[in-house]
């Protein structure tokens, strides 16, 4: 299922697909299923239930802005992405999936000032192999989509994709909706997070919860440079617990119980040590009267690029401590 999920396409505001993957997945183990009108899916076992899960299934992207004479895409990033990251890159573009590349001027033609400058959004192009622009139109609209064309793939203890942030995010969260859990609980798969957690706006507010674990992906810093050691967490060494972040300051109790339960069960843990980024928590913790938040994040090298990386263990050991979190949250009603 995660290959699905990680190949799936599925940029912000065009999440349909993954919802859709998401939705047959999970039917069969919930009680009740609803998307609302952002595009959430909700999925409740039991009535009236006091904590979420949550993960966001939308990936960065690029939307397609002009078609030009030429056959080929003008277009601009859908969420944060490293312009030095996506030259001569594949991606898929509009409702047919067509391959393409992200083009820009080979290095034989640049000025010499070109040379030390970042390429612009505006200087770049996406070739579908279209001569004219009657042609492309006939494939590709203006306001179309367009994500990395990565395909999933395993290298020993580590795993090697485009989205996973958060599609790693949702495989736990639908992992931990196959359990049985003696308490009504409430797995939420948002839309929209990577351009300002939209989705996320709305889910408090529908939801009367107390608690909230929101489950992600967040950057590893322990590569290429040896000198981010200590300050970013690594793969392979466990998941990571946010403490704060931009958009957050998790609640201490709740942070406090995942530092326990971790080394009382012999699981190993990272604290997230830099307030870089934000979560859905940010806004699910603002919802309503308030909403108690805990973030527990798999560490991924290259996050936002073409291609990330996580470790096969660090996702089994995230996995275990959201569950005995659940265990321990929800037998406390």
């Amino acid at each position: 299922m995660l290959d699905k999920l990680v190949n799936a396409f599925g940029p912000s505001g065009n999440e349909n697909e993954v919802r859709e993957l998401i939705k047959k997945e999970i039917e069969s183990y919930v009680d009740k299923i609803e998307v609302d009108a952002m595009g959430n899916l909700y999925a409740i076992k039991g009535e009236n239930p006091e904590i979420l899960v949550c993960a966001h299934m939308d990936e960065v992207g690029f939307m397609v802005v002009e078609i030009n004479e030429d056959g080929t895409l003008k277009f601009l990033p859908v969420g944060g992405i490293d312009i030095r990251t996506v030259l001569g890159k594949r991606v898929k573009v509009g409702r047919n999936k067509i391959p393409g590349v992200i083009g820009s001027k080979a290095v034989h033609l640049l000025k010499p000032e070109e040379e030390k400058a970042l390429p612009q959004w505006e200087n770049l192009y996406m070739d579908c192999g279209f001569t004219k622009k009657d042609e492309a139109q006939k494939e590709i609209s203006p306001g179309d989509y367009a994500v990395f064309d990565t395909e999933y793939t395993e290298n020993g203890e580590y795993l090697i994709g485009k989205a996973f942030d958060d599609r790693i995010g949702c495989y736990i969260t639908l992992e931990l909706a196959k359990k049985n859990f003696p308490f009504p609980i409430a797995f939420v798969f948002t839309v929209q997070e990577e351009v300002g957690l939209r989705g996320a706006s709305v889910v408090g507010n529908k939801l009367p919860v107390k608690i909230g674990l929101i489950l992600e992906a967040t950057a590893a810093g322990d590569f290429p440079q040896e000198k981010d050691l200590g300050r970013f967490p690594a793969p392979g060494k466990g998941p990571v617990i946010t403490r704060l972040d931009k958009r957050c300051i998790c609640d201490k109790e709740l942070v406090d119980l995942l530092i326990s339960i971790a080394e009382e069960n012999g699981i190993p843990y990272q604290i997230k040590k830099p307030t870089v980024g934000g979560t859905d928590a940010g806004k699910i913790h603002l919802s309503r009267e308030g909403v108690r938040c805990a973030v527990i994040s798999v560490p991924a090298r290259y996050i936002h690029s073409p291609v990330s990386v996580i470790h096969k263990k660090d996702v089994e050991h995230t996995m275990k401590l959201a569950a005995k979190f659940l265990e321990r949250t929800g037998g406390s009603r």
